[in-house]
């Protein structure tokens, strides 16, 4: 039985109900799966992924429904895409109950010859989790079966492993968006992971790390860093983190 608190149930439920008729499906995705496979206690941001109408579209959804029934709902925004600082898709996210929640469409992508921006387009569950950083941040919950679903097809062993592995080739993991390797070196530390040998070696690639500077917004590097402060703050192997960056030349 997958662990789900009763209060991530009521969210969840409620999630489902709003959608009655969209024809849509429901999917945790991230880290909040990951961690609930491993035992640890999760917070209370949940990632949906949502399939049959765009996130927004189903954030919407939501929230008409949160005003209808008279619940609180704060903070709903949505948050643009800008591909020229690696984040291509447009979200929406809201709180309900206590939890945060993100919604995104599932993800596919097509590249034009003459550019490196992909366009993007309404993805199946394998073209989305093939386009995540890592396979064990890849596996999703479903909603509608309670089922976990690994779509990558190794996920699961490498989360039982202790695996940073990347689903798709790793130097077009880390180029499509280089901030994948600051998150790599925090799950690496926070977890006790290793990361699997060609992935290490498309981080040390200088295209990568120069992507990494002149690509990823000051925004977006400076929550990862603060991400990795609270890691260092509550001393989790912040040695580890530290060696890990130097090797690569990043600190």
């Amino acid at each position: 039985m997958f662990p789900v608190s009763p209060e991530e149930e009521r969210v969840f439920a409620l999630l489902i109900e709003a959608g009655k008729g969209s024809n849509a499906t429901l999917r945790v995705a991230g880290g909040w799966v990951r961690d609930k496979l491993m035992g640890l206690p999760s917070d209370n941001d949940i990632d949906i992924a949502v399939e049959g109408v765009s996130g927004v579209q189903y954030a919407n959804i939501v929230a008409a429904y949160v005003e209808k029934i008279g619940l609180d709902m704060r903070g709903f925004s949505v948050i643009k895409s800008n591909p020229e600082k690696s984040k291509h898709l447009e979200t929406a996210t809201m709180q309900i109950l206590d939890f945060w929640v993100d919604f995104a469409g599932l993800r596919g992508e097509a590249y034009a010859e003459d550019s490196r921006i992909p366009e993007i387009t309404e993805g199946t569950p394998e073209e989305d989790s093939h386009r995540r950083d890592f396979t064990v941040n890849a596996l999703y919950y479903n909603l509608h079966s309670k089922q976990v679903e690994d779509f990558t097809l190794n996920g699961l062993n490498d989360l039982d492993k202790k695996i940073l592995r990347t689903p798709l080739p790793p130097l077009k993991t880390f180029l499509d968006d280089p901030l994948r390797v600051l998150r790599g070196l925090r799950f690496a530390s926070r977890l006790g992971f290793e990361i699997e040998a060609s992935a290490w070696e498309a981080m040390d690639n200088e295209m990568v790390k120069s992507a990494l500077s002149q690509k990823v917004s000051k925004e977006r590097v400076g929550k990862e860093v603060l991400g990795a402060y609270k890691i260092l703050k509550n001393g989790a192997e912040p040695l580890r983190m530290m060696e890990l960056a130097h090797k690569l030349g990043l600190l």
